[in-house]
């Protein structure tokens, strides 16, 4: 079974699409006018990380965000929601980092944990950015498409902004 969808952003010519590629993997892809090295970090860096990564409609806050980019390293996310009466935690372990190329990892909250591949490709300035989620099974996808569908183009789309910002605020100096 395989499902496309495309989602576009608030304010960029960039989209944001998903598809489900077998029972088990999404992958959602967008291209960011910005070179490798930027998005690279913005994924790697906890406090650059911390200022996109939680869709503003969501409601929820990002209360820590620990990273060690490397090779067996790990991570820790840990996020309030209004309607959540305690803090929720995702976590897991680096797998492969290749800086401004690649990026994998587990996500070890739950029994239904997905690896995530993020690949960043540069092309005259401009980075591809894929990442591919598979799942332990079927079902585990099927209940994360739910959250994903809404959340990654909007997650993306704040990327993206922040990025454009970013930049332009390098020019100025």
């Amino acid at each position: 079974m395989v499902e496309k969808r495309e989602n576009e952003p608030a304010s960029t010519s960039n989209r944001t699409t998903s598809e489900r590629t077998s029972e088990r993997e999404m992958v959602i892809t967008r291209t960011f006018d910005a070179p490798s090295r930027l998005v690279f970090e913005a994924w790697t860096t906890p406090e650059l990380f911390k200022q996109w990564w939680v869709p503003k409609s969501s409601g929820a806050t990002l209360l820590s965000c620990e990273q060690d980019v490397r090779v067996g390293g790990s991570y820790r996310l840990e996020f309030a929601h209004p309607k959540a009466t305690a803090p929720m935690a995702f976590f897991g372990r680096y797998l492969e980092v290749i800086p401004n190329a690649r990026l994998v990892w587990t996500n070890e909250e739950s029994d239904d944990g997905a690896v995530t591949t993020v690949t960043f490709e540069e092309k005259d300035g401009k980075t591809l950015l894929v990442m591919r989620e598979l799942y332990p099974s079927k079902e585990a996808l099927d209940v994360a498409i739910e959250g994903m569908d809404e959340a990654m183009p909007e997650t993306f789309a704040q990327l993206d902004q922040f990025l454009i910002a970013r930049i332009a605020g390098a020019k100025r100096i």
